[in-house]
């Protein structure tokens, strides 16, 4: 029997006495006994009712249990769907609705508030805290620690993972076991992974980076993780000479640094400094050059592609550019569906292995975002030069990374738009040098009242994930339209640009 992506991450660790994660608190945790810890918890999630192809949704703080729990979700043939810490109830409820998961792991402090949400939905409701504690630990105690995983085949998903755009509700990425193995494979190969690295692991595990970047390249060469709950600067600085690589957003960079202790000398040792998920400002990278002599390796992905391209390891690293296409991945620059010249504006569009499966019950969103041929169009502009170096120069979507998460601004405006004496908002994303872009929301006045930015704000905090919520508001008169009256966007841009630099 086989199982894909189980067989090539999971399985290898089983009786090693290597470590496998070190833990801020200094614990260190071998690749068996987590190997062990993910048998438990999947004997825990078979006994709560899992089967192949349920869905298993999880929002839960970042931990060992976490990560093993998404191998245990594997290892059953089911799919695992990792959902934002930062999400409400009322975000979660959309997402409980739309999957229909047979299990919802949440955090045992939120029990209360998601017990409804869960019922509503049809999922049996369990807790994991950051901790290790809850009753999915509880039901996994005394399970044995070793399993059988259940036979998959290549083309059967493994995850799904939502992503937002410009119209519409959050949309359902199907990923297969192909799809995330086949990815891991390359960057691990590209990037030279192997079993002598320490990969500094501060980012999310809910997300593409943290998780199937970041994570499966790791396990998949058999090295080690410094895994951290979160950039936390006291935390990253102490590690860093313990590591050999980091992944990291660009924030994770801005705050490096503005710490003096940022040394040549510090990272001297390192091999690898990685970025994603947002746009790394030229700036930043040269920065960071002149401080440690590092030139930070820009790559280019998204949740429905995990990555497409990257820039070279042993050959110029191009400041501003995401890079060259990766092995097996095809892309191409389009305009009317026509390829455009070097060095002009288009769409990419990608093709390859790592190209997901289409939207979660969306086939229509499906058709229209996922050609029959295989061509996704990724719904990001950029050019292409002579060498196959991308630069991103923006997007057709209207779609905001904000420290590598997507905010999709109809959902702010929407909530906004509800508060007393604003007639409309417009919220668009504007440079930021820390998270690369910063919400920002534009507030017409409605005839005769005036808008109360902290009752906005408090509309948007009871509502919206934290890390949606604008970093700026201001109010206007009337918000810029063409003649079709379509809100014009890229004037309020141009605008208001400058807002958060300098």
């Amino acid at each position: 029997m086989t199982n894909p992506l189980f067989d090539a991450l999971f399985a290898p660790l089983a009786g090693q006495t290597r470590t496998l994660l070190h833990l801020a608190d200094g614990r260190e945790i071998s690749a068996g006994a987590f190997h062990a810890l993910t048998a438990r918890l999947a004997h825990a999630l078979h006994r709560a009712g899992v089967q192949p192809g349920d869905r298993v949704a999880v929002q839960v703080t970042k931990s060992p249990e976490a990560l093993a729990v998404y191998g245990a979700t594997v290892a059953l043939g089911a799919i695992f769907l990792p959902l934002n810490t930062a999400y409400t109830a009322t975000e979660v409820d959309y997402f409980l609705g739309n999957a229909t998961p047979r299990i919802f792991l949440c955090d045992p402090a939120k029990e209360a508030t998601l017990a409804p949400v869960a019922e509503r939905h049809g999922a049996r409701l369990l807790s994991l805290s950051g901790a290790g504690e809850g009753s999915l630990i509880d039901l996994a105690a005394g399970q044995a620690e070793t399993l059988a995983p259940v036979d998959r085949q290549g083309s059967d998903l493994a995850a799904i993972l939502y992503t937002s755009g410009t119209t519409g509700r959050s949309k359902g990425a199907m990923l297969s076991h192909d799809n995330l193995l086949s990815n891991a494979t390359v960057l691990a190969d590209h990037w030279r992974f192997t079993d002598h690295d320490v990969l500094l692991h501060a980012l999310p595990i809910f997300h593409t980076h943290g998780l199937f970047v970041a994570s499966n390249v790791s396990l998949l060469t058999g090295g080690q993780m410094i895994f951290l709950p979160g950039f936390d600067l006291e935390q990253v600085i102490t590690a860093l000479p313990r590591a050999t690589t980091m992944m990291g957003v660009p924030t994770f960079y801005t705050r490096l640094l503005d710490d003096q202790r940022l040394t040549r000398d510090l990272v001297g040792h390192m091999r690898l400094f990685i970025s994603g998920s947002a746009p790394l400002l030229s700036e930043t990278h040269t920065a960071f050059e002149d401080r440690t002599g590092q030139r930070i390796l820009e790559r280019y992905g998204m949740t429905e592609t995990n990555m497409n391209t990257s820039n070279p390891y042993a050959r110029e690293r191009r400041a501003g550019t995401v890079g060259q296409p990766l092995p097996g991945v095809e892309v191409r620059i389009m305009s009317h569906d026509r390829p455009v010249a070097p060095g002009d504006v288009g769409m990419i569009e990608v093709r390859g292995p790592n190209v997901f499966q289409g939207y979660w019950q969306m086939p229509e969103k499906t058709r229209e975002d996922l050609r029959e041929d295989g061509w996704f169009l990724t719904g990001d502009l950029a050019t292409q030069d002579a060498q196959g170096y991308v630069t991103i120069v923006g997007r057709a979507k209207d779609l905001i990374i904000t420290g590598g998460y997507n905010v999709y601004p109809k959902e702010v405006e929407e909530v906004l738009d509800e508060v007393p004496g604003v007639l409309e908002s417009a919220v668009i994303g504007l440079p930021h040098p820390d998270f690369g872009e910063a919400v920002f929301a534009v507030l017409a006045r409605a005839k005769g009242q005036e808008p109360d930015l902290d009752a906005a704000r408090a509309a948007v905090a009871e509502r919206l994930a934290r890390f949606k919520h604008p970093k700026a508001m201001i109010v206007v008169d009337a918000l810029p339209r063409n003649t079709m009256g379509k809100v014009q966007k890229a004037e309020l841009r141009n605008i208001h640009g400058a807002m958060f630099q300098g």
